[in-house]
């Protein structure tokens, strides 16, 4: 829901980060408040990611005995997602990422955003949880800049379309159309089904759709409702065509400084914090949809015949677009494989 920003500047920031000094190191210590960052507004009703940074302060107060206690900062206060990052890599403190955010680090990431990757809530989080492409991910983030990645962190259901021009229930119906993007690979989707992508930071979404800059745009339903956007676009798709998740990471500095009784205390209290607010955001979904439409807008359920015209267009142009980047095919292939979409290997 962010700004996309050059990769060569944070890959540049993440090397400079790493050879810090040990005093770092004896700050995060010495630190017993830590601040945690993040998109939204502290409205549960509205915004998954908060409800996860709340019940993550309380769990990890109270699992720590008050050891360590957090302090949120909703609503980018702390800044958007590449000062946040810029601040993680550099101090001790906790920030909850979106694609935006991590990508500039780790490209690999796009990876896991194949479009019909997953079928349900259940096969997405077992591919995060237990998966070996994703524990690789988190290698390659905390070797190249110093961060732990620490849950994966949902933050309203599964994407779908919206636009304020016509129904949209084939990937027909997206032809000269022009939608706002998140990042690149967004923008590679929606050209695969005829459409126009620009990358407009999330601040600037409703205002874009209000005054016509785009047509339309792809979030979870509860993003939908946290940004209001109901009021400039009259349709909603439910495509269900990527899993909508952010990523918990911390500093790892100040994670390794502290004692491993403080670490796994922390590290229960993220597992906790992370299943109660999966469980609060599956129950919320149909809720979230429903409020849609009674706030006007035409929900369309595509049939399973325009489900698969959708996955049979945009999961190779997907990952044509991942091969343009330059991205190696093993990261492919192991995220495939964690899946059970092996049919799509090369």
């Amino acid at each position: 829901m962010t700004l996309n920003f050059p990769l060569v500047s944070m890959k540049t920031l993440a090397a400079a980060c790493l050879t810090g000094s040990a005093l770092m190191a004896s700050q995060a210590m010495a630190q017993t408040t830590i601040n945690l960052g993040y998109n939204g507004a502290p409205d549960p009703d509205k915004n998954a990611v908060h409800v996860f940074a709340e019940n993550l302060k309380t769990l990890v107060e109270e699992k720590t005995d008050g050891d360590i206690q957090l302090r949120l900062f909703p609503n980018s206060t702390l800044g958007e997602e590449q000062e946040r990052m810029e601040q993680t890599m550099s101090s001790p403190m906790l920030n909850i990422a979106s694609f935006a955010g991590v990508s500039p680090i780790a490209d690999e990431i796009f990876v896991s955003a194949i479009p019909f990757l997953f079928d349900d809530f259940e096969a997405a989080r077992t591919f995060f949880d237990e998966g070996s492409y994703w524990e690789e991910v988190e290698n390659v983030v905390k070797e190249r800049a110093g961060i732990e990645m620490l849950a994966v962190v949902e933050e309203g259901g599964f994407l779908a379309f919206t636009n304020d021009e016509k129904p949209i229930s084939h990937p027909d119906d997206f032809k000269g159309l022009r939608f706002r993007a998140m990042d690149p690979s967004q923008v590679a989707l929606y050209e695969s089904f005829g459409a126009s992508g620009t990358p407009i930071p999330w601040t600037e979404v409703y205002m874009a759709l209000r005054t016509g800059v785009a047509d339309g745009q792809m979030n979870p339903p509860m993003y939908i409702i946290l940004g209001s956007l109901y009021e400039v676009q009259d349709y909603l798709t439910l495509a269900n065509i990527q899993y909508s998740n952010q990523f918990l990471v911390g500093n790892s500095q100040m994670m390794e400084s502290w004692e491993e009784e403080t670490r796994n205390a922390f590290m229960e209290a993220v597992t906790e914090a992370n299943q109660q607010a999966r469980e609060h955001n599956e129950s919320q979904v149909e809720e979230r949809i429903a409020y849609l439409e009674e706030q006007g807008m035409e929900v369309i359920r595509p049939s399973e015949e325009d489900l698969t015209a959708f996955r049979d267009i945009g999961q190779p142009a997907y990952l044509e677009w991942l091969k343009e980047r330059n991205i190696d095919q093993r990261w492919i292939d192991m995220a495939l494989e964690d899946a059970g979409m092996s049919d799509l290997l090369d």
